[in-house]
Protein backbone atom coordinates (compact mmCIF):
# COMPACT_ATOMS: atom_id res chain seq x y z
CA UNK A 1 0.00 0.00 0.00
CA UNK A 2 2.77 2.41 -0.88
CA UNK A 3 0.39 5.06 -2.30
CA UNK A 4 -0.83 8.00 -0.24
CA UNK A 5 -4.43 7.67 0.87
CA UNK A 6 -6.78 9.68 -1.35
CA UNK A 7 -8.76 12.21 0.75
CA UNK A 8 -12.11 10.82 -0.51
CA UNK A 9 -11.43 7.44 1.13
CA UNK A 10 -10.31 8.76 4.51
CA UNK A 11 -13.75 7.94 6.05
CA UNK A 12 -13.06 4.28 5.13
CA UNK A 13 -9.48 4.16 6.45
CA UNK A 14 -10.64 2.11 9.47
CA UNK A 15 -11.21 -0.82 7.06
CA UNK A 16 -7.73 -0.86 5.50
CA UNK A 17 -5.70 -4.01 5.98
CA UNK A 18 -6.30 -7.73 6.19
CA UNK A 19 -8.98 -9.22 8.43
CA UNK A 20 -9.22 -12.94 9.23
CA UNK A 21 -11.66 -14.97 11.27
CA UNK A 22 -14.45 -17.50 11.38
CA UNK A 23 -18.12 -17.46 10.60
CA UNK A 24 -21.30 -19.44 10.33
CA UNK A 25 -23.76 -19.61 7.49
CA UNK A 26 -27.05 -21.04 6.45
CA UNK A 27 -30.00 -20.53 4.18
CA UNK A 28 -33.31 -22.33 3.60
CA UNK A 29 -31.70 -24.23 0.69
CA UNK A 30 -28.47 -25.36 2.47
CA UNK A 31 -27.43 -27.06 5.68
CA UNK A 32 -25.81 -24.78 8.30
CA UNK A 33 -22.04 -24.52 7.82
CA UNK A 34 -18.90 -23.05 9.37
CA UNK A 35 -16.21 -21.22 7.45
CA UNK A 36 -12.99 -19.24 7.65
CA UNK A 37 -12.89 -15.84 6.00
CA UNK A 38 -10.31 -13.34 4.86
CA UNK A 39 -11.15 -9.77 3.84
CA UNK A 40 -8.55 -7.44 2.42
CA UNK A 41 -9.14 -3.72 1.96
CA UNK A 42 -6.48 -1.85 0.03
CA UNK A 43 -5.93 1.41 -1.81
CA UNK A 44 -3.99 2.65 -4.81
CA UNK A 45 -4.03 6.38 -4.12
CA UNK A 46 -7.21 6.76 -6.21
CA UNK A 47 -10.68 7.68 -4.76
CA UNK A 48 -11.72 4.10 -4.01
CA UNK A 49 -10.73 1.11 -1.89
CA UNK A 50 -10.06 -2.32 -3.33
CA UNK A 51 -11.78 -5.28 -1.67
CA UNK A 52 -11.03 -8.99 -1.81
CA UNK A 53 -12.94 -11.65 0.09
CA UNK A 54 -12.07 -15.35 0.29
CA UNK A 55 -13.76 -18.08 2.32
CA UNK A 56 -13.02 -21.71 3.12
CA UNK A 57 -15.54 -24.23 4.44
CA UNK A 58 -14.29 -25.96 7.57
CA UNK A 59 -15.24 -29.50 8.52
CA UNK A 60 -13.00 -30.88 11.23
CA UNK A 61 -9.43 -30.45 9.98
CA UNK A 62 -10.53 -29.97 6.36
CA UNK A 63 -10.33 -26.49 4.79
CA UNK A 64 -12.15 -26.40 1.45
CA UNK A 65 -11.99 -23.28 -0.80
CA UNK A 66 -15.49 -21.84 -1.08
CA UNK A 67 -16.27 -18.27 -2.19
CA UNK A 68 -14.32 -15.37 -3.71
CA UNK A 69 -15.34 -11.75 -4.38
CA UNK A 70 -13.54 -8.69 -5.72
CA UNK A 71 -14.88 -5.15 -5.48
CA UNK A 72 -14.21 -1.43 -5.60
CA UNK A 73 -15.62 0.67 -2.74
CA UNK A 74 -16.30 4.22 -3.98
CA UNK A 75 -17.26 6.76 -1.30
CA UNK A 76 -19.16 9.93 -2.16
CA UNK A 77 -20.55 12.94 -0.31
CA UNK A 78 -22.37 12.66 3.00
CA UNK A 79 -21.07 9.20 3.88
CA UNK A 80 -22.68 7.60 0.82
CA UNK A 81 -20.96 4.56 -0.65
CA UNK A 82 -21.11 2.74 -3.99
CA UNK A 83 -19.68 -0.76 -4.34
CA UNK A 84 -19.05 -2.56 -7.63
CA UNK A 85 -18.59 -6.26 -6.84
CA UNK A 86 -18.06 -9.46 -8.82
CA UNK A 87 -18.48 -12.95 -7.33
CA UNK A 88 -16.76 -16.09 -8.58
CA UNK A 89 -20.17 -17.82 -8.70
CA UNK A 90 -21.23 -15.72 -11.70
CA UNK A 91 -22.90 -12.73 -10.04
CA UNK A 92 -21.98 -9.07 -10.51
CA UNK A 93 -23.66 -6.42 -8.38
CA UNK A 94 -23.82 -2.75 -7.56
CA UNK A 95 -24.47 -2.03 -3.90
CA UNK A 96 -25.37 1.33 -2.39
CA UNK A 97 -24.96 2.23 1.23
CA UNK A 98 -23.79 4.52 3.93
CA UNK A 99 -20.76 4.83 6.20
CA UNK A 100 -21.45 6.08 9.72
CA UNK A 101 -18.35 6.16 11.92
CA UNK A 102 -17.04 2.58 11.83
CA UNK A 103 -20.32 1.09 10.62
CA UNK A 104 -21.11 0.28 6.96
CA UNK A 105 -24.55 -0.72 5.69
CA UNK A 106 -24.91 -1.87 2.05
CA UNK A 107 -27.79 -3.18 -0.07
CA UNK A 108 -27.96 -4.38 -3.64
CA UNK A 109 -29.07 -1.81 -6.19
CA UNK A 110 -28.59 -4.07 -9.24
CA UNK A 111 -27.54 -7.67 -9.87
CA UNK A 112 -26.52 -9.33 -13.12
CA UNK A 113 -26.22 -13.13 -13.14
CA UNK A 114 -24.45 -15.48 -15.53
CA UNK A 115 -26.71 -18.13 -17.11
CA UNK A 116 -25.31 -20.85 -14.82
CA UNK A 117 -25.39 -18.90 -11.53
CA UNK A 118 -28.05 -19.19 -8.84
CA UNK A 119 -30.88 -16.66 -8.97
CA UNK A 120 -29.82 -14.09 -6.36
CA UNK A 121 -32.28 -11.19 -6.09
CA UNK A 122 -30.88 -9.11 -3.22
CA UNK A 123 -27.94 -8.95 -0.80
CA UNK A 124 -27.62 -6.77 2.28
CA UNK A 125 -24.34 -6.44 4.16
CA UNK A 126 -23.43 -4.89 7.46
CA UNK A 127 -19.89 -4.26 8.70
CA UNK A 128 -19.18 -3.08 12.25
CA UNK A 129 -15.63 -2.36 13.41
CA UNK A 130 -14.71 -2.03 17.08
CA UNK A 131 -11.01 -1.69 17.87
CA UNK A 132 -9.35 -4.62 16.02
CA UNK A 133 -12.48 -6.73 15.34
CA UNK A 134 -14.87 -6.60 12.40
CA UNK A 135 -18.33 -8.15 12.59
CA UNK A 136 -19.84 -8.99 9.22
CA UNK A 137 -23.45 -10.00 8.49
CA UNK A 138 -25.08 -10.84 5.16
CA UNK A 139 -28.77 -11.28 4.37
CA UNK A 140 -29.79 -12.72 1.02
CA UNK A 141 -32.89 -13.21 -1.12
CA UNK A 142 -32.30 -15.99 -3.66
CA UNK A 143 -33.75 -19.06 -5.36
CA UNK A 144 -37.38 -18.11 -4.59
CA UNK A 145 -36.76 -17.31 -0.88
CA UNK A 146 -37.36 -14.02 0.92
CA UNK A 147 -34.53 -11.95 2.41
CA UNK A 148 -33.05 -14.16 5.15
CA UNK A 149 -29.91 -14.27 7.31
CA UNK A 150 -27.12 -15.99 5.38
CA UNK A 151 -23.69 -15.27 6.93
CA UNK A 152 -22.26 -14.03 10.21
CA UNK A 153 -18.52 -13.71 10.91
CA UNK A 154 -16.16 -12.07 13.37
CA UNK A 155 -12.77 -11.17 11.93
CA UNK A 156 -9.61 -9.79 13.51
CA UNK A 157 -7.25 -7.26 11.95
CA UNK A 158 -3.73 -8.45 11.32
CA UNK A 159 -0.88 -6.32 12.65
Amino acid sequence: MGSSLHPDVEPLAFLLGTWRGRGTGGYPTVEPFEYEEELEFGHTGKPYLTFRQRTWLTKGEDRIPSHVEFAFWRPSVGGQLEVACVHANGIAEIELGVVTGTHVQLATERIVSAPTSKDVVRLERRFDVAERSLTYDVRMAAVDHELSPHLHAVLWKES
